[in-house]
Parts: structure tokens; sequence; C-alpha cells
């Protein structure tokens, strides 16, 4: 085997490229990871999911110490919204660099090659490599893993600038915190930063087409987001959208259809992402794309049987969890291991403040498909630890088969529910019932005792239900 040739090619070095490359390594193959950017870890951990949960813990808890004069959690002292930035962009910037030196060491214990320079195919087993220094360096692969991940929408009518009209890229650069600032969009990202900006002090204006924010999820687990983000001074403006963005005066102008206009100083665009894949040359190697995304079967190969992709290159669910197990599952496929299929419960997560987790279906879902299901409700206030931490809002709900009594989604919001929701899926995923979770033994105090609380009130309604029938 030449230098040029190795077992396995990954194009890409977030989440799912990397545990791509380490699955394979463990195997005995020869990896090359090729990264086109000065760094790796792609957006997952440079421009993405990293940066911004660095960014939302600091201002969690400047949320937490607002009720206190901004004392305590910083030392004692009153600590001014610039000085929050200050410490948000170091936190930030210290959890990035942290996790880069993990990653990097990593890999190369694991023998990974790591390749600098952006890749396009040359044929189906045959990759270009421009390098940094411009020469093109030819490398060839068995198997070829494609996890170039995807990039912030920006349509050509917003007129973006990185400094008062940002992206979710750009906006993690901002060294000064603006009084004002417009979101455009109801998603996960809107959504987490415009709860890290308002906690932050700034005054923020959230506009999307829906009726609710994040509108595919459970409405009173979104209603108590919603709460908590009209505590923190967000003014919402539903059911409209925008019609002209514009900078003047450097101010941003936002005219709404219903011809309203939002004046703030900065605003973010936060509606969809792209695939990173154009250039690629998917063509030279035939590999057939829908709109740039690629297509996969459940092993995640695409139309070229050994050319695979994984992560936000395939569209949804675009997270770096469900990236590293996609990349996994890939590489097993790939070189003939038993790959197991996704696991039918994954958890999502989005941090906003308070944070929104979830697993399996929602009410919306069970009633559009016709399942006879029953609700419990446990409330972090009806906790002891929930009362220890003033958790007010914070809810974990269970929709549950009535006659089975398996769990078929888990829905919460409140602090840590990125954390407790694996519990729901662990029962989920192992075909548990409400009444293992009554039998479940949880450690007190706890917010874990909210599942046995709402496991109960399942049990309640079903009680209730079959007397009076």
């Amino acid at each position: 085997m030449s230098n040029n040739d190795f077992d396995l090619l990954i194009v890409g070095s977030g989440p799912a490229g990397q545990h791509a490359a380490l699955h394979a390594a463990r195997m005995g193959k020869r990896v090359g990871i090729i990264e086109r950017k000065p760094r790796i870890g792609g957006a997952g951990l440079q421009t993405g999911t990293i940066p911004s949960k660095a960014l939302r813990e600091v201002a969690y808890l400047a949320s937490r110490a607002g009720r206190r004069g901004m004392r305590g959690a910083f030392g004692g002292g009153v600590l001014r919204p610039h000085g929050l930035l200050a410490e948000a962009i170091r936190q930030k910037e210290m959890v990035i660099a942290q996790q880069e030196s993990v990653i990097l060491n990593r890999l190369m214990r694991s023998g990974v090659a790591l390749i600098p320079g952006e890749a396009s195919f040359a044929g189906p087993n045959a990759l270009d490599v421009l390098t940094p220094n411009g020469e093109v360096r030819q490398l060839h692969a068995q198997v070829i893993v494609l996890a170039t991940g995807s990039r912030p929408r920006r349509p050509s009518d917003v007129p973006f600038d990185k400094a008062s009209v940002l992206d979710s890229t750009s906006i993690l650069r901002l060294r000064h915190l603006p009084g004002s600032m417009t979101v455009v969009g109801g998603g996960v990202i809107a959504c987490e930063f415009t709860c890290i900006f308002a906690s932050l002090g700034v005054e923020v204006s959230v506009v999307d087409s829906h009726s609710q924010v994040l509108s595919y999820l459970s409405e009173d687990v979104v209603s108590a987001l919603t709460d908590a983000m009209l505590s923190l001074g967000v003014k919402f403006h539903l059911n409209n959208r925008v019609v002209a963005i514009r900078r003047e005066d450097e101010r941003v102008h936002t005219r709404l259809e219903c011809g309203e206009e939002i004046i703030s100083d900065a605003l973010l665009y936060a509606q969809g992402r792209e695939p990173n894949s154009s250039y690629l040359k998917l063509d030279q190697a035939g590999v057939q794309v829908d709109g740039g995304w690629i297509g996969v079967n459940e092993f995640f190969q695409s139309s070229v049987p050994h050319i695979y992709a994984v992560g936000d290159l395939i569209g949804r669910p675009a997270l770096a969890a469900t990236g590293m197990e996609q990349g996994r599952i890939a590489v097993m496929h790939a070189f003939g291991e038993k790959a197991p299929k996704m696991a039918d419960n994954m958890p999502m997560a989005i941090y906003t403040i308070p944070e929104i987790s979830y697993v399996g279906k929602t009410e919306k879902e069970l009633r559009a498909e016709g399942v006879d299901y029953v609700v419990g409700r446990g409330r972090f206030s009806d906790s002891a630890r929930g009362q220890i931490i003033g958790e007010e809002t914070g809810l974990l709900k269970l929709n549950v088969e009535r006659a089975t009594r398996k769990i078929l989604g888990v829905h919460i919001v409140g602090e840590s529910a990125s954390e407790l929701i694996h519990i729901g899926q662990l029962v989920m995923n192992l075909g548990g019932t409400v009444t293992d979770l009554v039998r479940n033994v949880f450690n007190y105090p706890t917010l874990a005792e909210c599942y046995k609380l709402a496991a109960l009130d399942c049990l309640a309604v079903l009680h209730r239900d079959s007397e009076g029938a």
C-alpha cells in the first residue's frame, strides 16, 4: 500500500467523522481524515454545538444569579453585562481548546492520519486534495465516508455583514453585547441564542411564522419555555413573516408582513441550514444528491455502495450525538462487521434556558396515529430537589399507551433535562412500562424522582378510568 492509499478516507473531522475514524482504527484499518478548515472538530466543536453550549452555561448562571444582583455565581461581586460576555467568550474558547486537544490526542494515538486540504472526487475511489500550499494530492481508498456537515442558510436578500446582521456562526464572534437584537426564526438555534442573549441583558425580539416557537414540540413543554423567555423580557412576533431587512444608521430595520417594523442593534437570521457538498464534485463518483443532501440507506450507504455519508450531510436529525453513531455503524457495515441499526428512540436536546429534551412521540403525533394513550406529569416543584434549587416551572411528562402501559414518549423542560432524558430513553428502548418506573428506587432528593411522580400520575389516571368504565 502506497502513502496515498488508505482502507478508509473520511472527509470532515466533525463528531461523525471522528467516530468513524476511531472505530475503523480499532479494526486495524489504515485511516485518513481530510479537513479543509485550519482546525479540526467541524461545526460541532468550532462553530456550533460546543461553543454555543459554553456560552449558554455562562448565560444560565447569569439568569440564576440575576435575582441576587449578579452575585454569588461570579465570585461575589456584581458583574456587568459586558463582563458577562467577556466571561462567556473566555469560557467558550477554553472549552474549544481543551476539546480540540482531547480529539487530536485520541486520533493520533489511534494512528489516524490527519490530512489538511479540500477534497473533491476524481473518481469513485479517488479524491483530489487541494492542500493549503496550493498543491493537489490524489488519494485512493477502498471506502470513503463523507462527513462534511452543514452551514447556516444565507439568503441573498439578507444583508449579512458579520457585525450587525449575523448567522449562527458569525454571532459567536461578537465581542460586544448589542443593546437589542432581532431573531428571525423559531427553531432550535433561534431559541437557544434568544435565551443566551436575553439572559445576558439584551432586549430580544423573536419573529416566526408559526403560532408557537418550536412548533413540533408538545404545547405544554413549549409553554413553560416561552413563559421563562417572557420573564427574561423576550418579545414575540408570531404568525409573522419578514419581508425586508436593511441596515440604516448603524441599526437593523426588520419589516414584517403585517407592516410593523422592528429596529434593533443586531439581527440573527436562523432559518435553516445547507449541506456542505457543492465542492465535493459528487458527480465524478456517481453519488446521487437531492438539493445537495445525500440520500442513504439504513447503513448510511449512498447510491455508490462503497461511499457512505453521515452527520448533517444527510439531513435530519442533524445532531452531533446521532452523527457519532452513524459514523460507527457506517464503518462497521463497510468492513464486514455485523452493524446494528440505529436505536428506535433517539434523544433530542435543546439547550435553551430552561433546557428541553425529549424522546419518542408527542401527543399530537399519537392523536394523528389514533393511539389510545394517557399522560402523566411530574412537576419539578413537587420534588424536594426542585424545591431546593428553586425550579418552579420544570416539568417531566410521560405519554403512555393505555393497554400495554408502555412508554411512548418522554418530554422534559427544566434544569438538567438533557441529562434526565436518558432514563426514559433507556426504559423505552428496553420495552419498559410505566410500572417499571414506579418500582424503581431513585436517589432522594433528585430531579429524577419526577419520573416516579409522573408514573404514579399515569397509574392514577388509569385507575380512575377503570373505575369509571
